[in-house]
């Protein structure tokens, strides 16, 4: 063990059991049906367990393939037919959840490789690395500081340290009840960084979830700061599989909850959601309906308002989840994602994964043809490239051409070579799925529990007594989610991990 580690565990930085599990049969007595709708990694991650402990699940998923922003589909190229993910994501390590849901269909995560690396470009100032550092706070912090040539000595001197003391006093309650209604950006005003810092240090970290600062609650900000950074032992550093996900995940996953005896259905997408006696009934958009004891919400904000407001009855039984979704539905700005194939390559000394800040609509780059195998071998056999290119908080009403073009462009500015590439392929994309996390949406925002009986929410947008972003809270939502329902039923629940629950200059009670 590092010796960055060894000093984070004398101070608490290891993985935190927020929920034991356990407490029940190892199988649900009787036949429970259950409905889970979606089948991201939220709805997935509740329908794994649910099937393991012996509950007759059903998945319905409104797309052709599995996975919500974490899909991927086959898309026709002009020399052959290969599949396409909805955008790169990092499987930080602490993702304590949703790689124990992994582990079911490969126990050692043979899959997932580590990305080496972890660049920010900028085309006003030098890249900056933030992959090789501690792997444990407080160690990782200032060995950040001490490298950093955005941020000097003299630059310490000139921040405000009581507004940065948020940083490092994370707490699930106080930072909220303090910090709310505050933007990101308001926060990061206060302290007085140098703009090179401001841009490099935080602006490109808050845009990764996929807002604006101006946008974005500051107290969201230090959550995310705490979770990502200072609450857990893993580091920044993160992996990504070497298949495409519909082969590394998404297949196996389904077979997975097939062989315990649940369902998955594709193309079914949930129109409306009624009560009826003791349990629900969810009726798809071709006329099918699905009875079920309990029912799990796994899908993105704009869907889920859109379910609730075409399901009137359900004021009746959940009002306060009926009356917290015009506000709730409302997403994030939209992102956009291009895949390029290029006749040529990039310079070998190219990071696979880069950060980009100040660039009015890149945000990061990834190189496919060097992480998965398909990309990989159509590079090796044309000479080509595979790039895929990402904006995260985007100009509305753009189309996605305009923004792949937009980015390609900008990407030339940081990359002179790019310049010299003949575009033969080019997929994209532009939505807007994301949560949002505008100031003041803490206290309305959904937890994992409604106001209605057997209906529950999962998804990276629902609330968590605990630190959690991304994937990795959508994958523990829908395990709490697949939990209620256990101990309702009898069922034995599963343990919920996460990072230390409060920042290292957090007081305690």
């Amino acid at each position: 063990m590092a010796l960055s580690q060894v000093v984070g565990r004398l101070l608490g930085v290891r993985p935190h059991e927020v929920d034991p599990g356990g407490g029940g049969a190892s199988r649900v007595p009787g036949s429970v049906p259950v409905v889970v709708v979606g089948g991201g990694i939220a709805g997935m991650s509740a329908a794994v367990v649910l099937a393991e402990r012996g509950v007759r699940v059903t998945v319905l998923e409104a797309a052709p393939t599995l996975g919500g922003r974490l899909g991927a589909w086959p898309e026709a190229l002009a020399d052959g037919v290969q599949q396409v993910e909805h955008g790169f994501h990092a499987f930080f390590r602490q993702y304590y959840n949703w790689r124990a849901v992994l582990r079911r269909v490969e126990p050692g995560l043979g899959f997932l490789r580590p990305v080496p690396g972890y660049p920010i470009l900028s085309a006003r100032w030098p890249t900056e690395e933030f992959g090789d550092l501690p792997a444990a706070p407080p160690l990782n912090l200032l060995t950040l500081l001490a490298r950093s040539p955005s941020l000097r000595l003299a630059d310490l001197r000139g921040m405000d340290r009581n507004a940065a003391l948020p940083l490092l006093t994370y707490d699930p309650v106080r930072t909220y009840a303090d910090l709310d209604g505050t933007t990101a950006d308001a926060l990061l005003d206060s302290l007085r960084l140098p703009d090179r810092a401001r841009a490099m240090l935080f602006e490109v970290f808050s845009h990764s979830f996929f807002n604006h600062e101006a946008q974005m609650s500051a107290a969201e900000m230090v959550a995310q700061f705490h979770f990502y950074l200072l609450g857990n032992g893993e580091g920044l550093a993160f992996d990504a599989p070497d298949e495409d996900y519909a082969t590394a995940i998404w297949g196996p996953l389904a077979r997975h909850v097939e062989r315990h005896g649940g369902r998955v259905v594709t193309c079914a997408a949930a129109t409306t959601l009624r009560r009826g006696g003791d349990g629900w009934r969810v009726v798809t958009a071709d006329g099918d309906a699905y009875d079920a004891r309990h029912v799990v919400l796994a899908v993105d904000p704009p869907a889920l308002a859109a379910l609730v407001g075409a399901s009137p009855g359900l004021a009746d039984h959940a009002p306060r989840l009926v009356a917290a979704m015009p506000a709730f539905g409302t997403p994030g700005p939209p992102y956009a994602v291009a895949r390029y194939w290029f006749d040529g390559d990039v310079r070998p000394d190219r990071a696979v994964f880069s950060g980009v800040s100040r660039q009015s609509t890149l945000d990061s780059v990834t190189l496919y043809h060097r992480l998965e195998r398909e990309p990989r071998r159509w590079a090796e056999r044309t000479g080509g490239s595979v790039v895929e290119l990402h904006a995260y908080a985007c100009e509305p009403g753009v189309s996605a051409t305009e923004l792949a073009e937009r980015m390609r462009a900008e990407l030339a500015a940081l990359w002179p070579e790019v310049t010299g590439l003949r575009v033969r392929e080019l997929r994209a994309r532009v939505e807007a799925r994301a949560p949002a996390f505008p100031p003041g949406s803490h206290a309305g925002r959904p937890g994992v529990r409604t106001d209605a009986d057997g209906l529950y929410l999962a998804g990276d947008g629902i609330a968590t007594p605990f630190p959690s972003a991304l994937m990795e809270r959508a994958a523990a939502t829908g395990i709490m989610a697949a939990n209620h329902v256990l101990r309702a039923e009898g069922g034995a629940a599963e343990p919920v991990r996460s990072v230390r629950p409060r920042g290292l200059l957090a007081k305690r009670g």
